[in-house]
């Protein structure tokens, strides 16, 4: 209920809701810019995907784990991800944004052990900013 009065615990209750919101916007946006220098184009689902995944990794790189493991957890996570999605919008919707089915590896032409290996390489650097702003926080 509004009493008129600043409550700064219910200001400091908001924070972790804009940090998540700009969290994800990060992600989309730089899943989608990913994409575009990759590929050449994106789909706006790779932005939600992109926004989910940042949002994913930034819980992850929260935990104990060594960076070697949470670079392990994060490409999986983004995979599964990638999975879903593609079951979603490639299998069900037939919008055939994306077709790994050439690839060696894949798996229904939605994942494939390359871009597993690739999210990998990224979730290096990633969780290391990642820490580091946990960090100064």
């Amino acid at each position: 209920m509004f009493t008129g009065r600043f409550d700064p615990a219910a200001a400091g209750a908001r924070r972790p809701r804009t940090e998540s919101t700009a969290t994800f916007a990060i992600g989309a946006l730089g899943y989608g810019g990913l994409e575009i220098l990759w590929r050449g184009h994106t789909h706006w689902t790779m932005l939600l995907c992109g926004g989910t995944a940042l949002l994913l990794l930034r819980r992850i790189s929260r935990t104990a784990l060594p960076l070697f493991a949470q670079c392990v957890l994060g490409s999986t996570a983004i995979t599964g991800i990638e999975f879903g999605t593609g079951m979603v919008v490639n299998r069900l919707l037939h919008w055939s944004v994306w077709d790994y089915s050439s690839l060696w590896g894949n798996v229904l032409g939605q994942i494939c052990p390359l871009y597993s290996c690739l999210w990998f390489a990224l979730c290096v650097p990633i969780m290391a900013v990642l820490r580091q702003v946990q960090r100064w926080r």
